[in-house]
Order: C-alpha cells, then sequence, then structure tokens
C-alpha cells in the first residue's frame, strides 16, 4: 500500500468546501426567489453529491479506482435519492414551521440571518459529515472486508430510508389515516426508520473509506457528528418534541423502539420519558 497523498487530500478539501459553499448560495438564491426557505432540505443531498463528483474529479491518479467509483457512485445514488424525496413532498407546499419559527427570532435582516444560520451552517456540515467520501477517494489500498461490509451496511441503510418514507408517504396520503400515528411496516420496529437508515448510510461510507490508518482517522468524526445529529440534534429528539401532544404519540413511544428497530414491546413501560434537520418523520 503507498502513503497516503495528504497534499492532494488538503487541494481536495479545499474544492469540497467550495463546491458545499456554491451548493448553498445558489439555493439561498433560489429561496430567495421563490420567498421560501424550505428547499434548502432538497439541497442537503445535493451537497453530498457534488462533493463526490468533485472529489472523484480531484482525486484522479492518486486513490485506488474501484473504490473512488463505488464511493461516488454509492454517495450520489443516496443524495439525489433524497433530494427528490424531498423535493417532491414539499412541492407546492409554504414556508416550513421550523424556519418560519428561526426567522422570527432574527436581529435585523431575515434573510442574512437565514443566510447564516441556515445555509452557510449546512455548508460547513456537509463539509464536515462528507469527510469519508473525501478519503475514500483519496485511499489507496484494495477493497477488502472493511469495504464489503460497509457497502453492505450502506445498502441496509438506504433500504430503510427509501422504504421508510414509502410506507409513511403512502400512509399520510389516504385521509382516513388523517391524525393518526404510522405505526406500521418499518415503523412498527423503529420511531425513526429513515434517521437509522441515514446512520447505516454513513457508518457505511465511513468504512469504504477505513483503508489504512490515516483516511480511518481522518474521516471517523464523520458519523460520530451525523449520529448525534440524527438521535440528539435535529432528527429525532426535534421532531419527538414536536410530536409530544399528538394524540397517541405517547403510547407508540411507550411500545415502538426509539431508534434502532427492536421488536414491538407488549405493554408500556412504566418509566416512559416525557413526551429531527430534514423534517423527513412523521408530522402533520
Amino acid at each position: 500500500m503507498t502513503a497516503f497523498p495528504w497534499p492532494a487530500f488538503g487541494v481536495g478539501l479545499v474544492y469540497s468546501a467550495i463546491a458545499a459553499l456554491l451548493i448553498m448560495l445558489v439555493t439561498f438564491l433560489v429561496a430567495l426567489a421563490k420567498g421560501v426557505h424550505r428547499i434548502v432540505d432538497v439541497a442537503w443531498g445535493l451537497g453530498f453529491t457534488a462533493i463526490a463528483l468533485v472529489t472523484f474529479a480531484a482525486s484522479d491518479g492518486h486513490g485506488d479506482g474501484t473504490r473512488r467509483l463505488l464511493t461516488t457512485v454509492l454517495t450520489a445514488v443516496w443524495g439525489l435519492r433524497l433530494a427528490v424525496h424531498i423535493g417532491v413532498r414539499r412541492c407546492g407546499h409554504g414556508e416550513d414551521p421550523r424556519y418560519e419559527r428561526l426567522l422570527a427570532r432574527a436581529p435585523g435582516n431575515r434573510h442574512l440571518y437565514a443566510l447564516r444560520v441556515v445555509y452557510l451552517l449546512q455548508a460547513a456540515l456537509i463539509w464536515l459529515v462528507s469527510l469519508p467520501v473525501q478519503a475514500a477517494q483519496y485511499a489507496t489500498g484494495a477493497l477488502g472486508p472493511a469495504a464489503a461490509a460497509g457497502a453492505a451496511l450502506w445498502l441496509l441503510g438506504l433500504t430503510f430510508e427509501a422504504v421508510g418514507d414509502s410506507q409513511l408517504a403512502r400512509f399520510r396520503a389516504d385521509p382516513r389515516n388523517r391524525g393518526r400515528i404510522m405505526d406500521q411496516g418499518l415503523w412498527r420496529w423503529t420511531r425513526h426508520p429513515n434517521y437509522f437508515g441515514d446512520f447505516c448510510v454513513w457508518w457505511g461510507l465511513y468504512l469504504l473509506a477505513c483503508a489504512g490508518w490515516q483516511a480511518t482517522a481522518v474521516s471517523v468524526i464523520s458519523p460520530v457528528v451525523m449520529s448525534l445529529l440524527l438521535t440528539r440534534g435535529s432528527g429525532k429528539a426535534l421532531l419527538e418534541r414536536h410530536m409530544a401532544d399528538r394524540p397517541g404519540f405517547a403510547a407508540y413511544a411507550s411500545r415502538t423502539s426509539g431508534f434502532f428497530p427492536l421488536p414491538r414491546r407488549r405493554a408500556p413501560s412504566p418509566h416512559l420519558a416525557p413526551p429531527h434537520n430534514r423534517g423527513r418523520g412523521q408530522k402533520a
């Protein structure tokens, strides 16, 4: 195995930062033209796709060709599916209540405040979370067991995301389910199959980057940060605070695993706790 190409990787980091920034700045301009900031959620998946494509081009002649191609394809498939799903779901709707509440607290110009705390912050997060994608492009080792495990974990995650999102969309499309809590399909096993899927995707991409200690060490922060966002940040925790007062949610939460898929509990927990970034869970 040849040495990790640190100078080339450093240049790639710069290119990736520029790509993430440009995606978010263009999205900001589109949001101003349309009068809604919720389209930034569509740009989340597009940002990762752009970084994968940029680093694939920039790493030409450095990393293992098979790993580079596999990393790019897996990242782009995940990012584009997510962008299309959110775009279709949000088509024709007004502003997201999350952004309405955020902009209501804006000190000064609302749009410049949104640029700082939404668009630029998400550009930075995309760059940080995508570190395994970037490192994998420059990893020189051939694919091995870790890469195979990573690809399998990515596939599990994508399946949970896509199937969970599809099941929820069909449930919400039925007028008879208005006001009800989704507890069918994958949602019987976990309250957040889409967030659990996200979790698997990014740990899978991290394993794909694990070729030598350099790529492994430089990118481990990515799945850790994503895991915290999904479980304690703008994912599960935020969504469940929003749903705490929904009829039936406390009972659903008492019998259904909060994150990792597990068999449904038979009886409510006697110690039930009081009743996520992208608004993909079961909201009204």
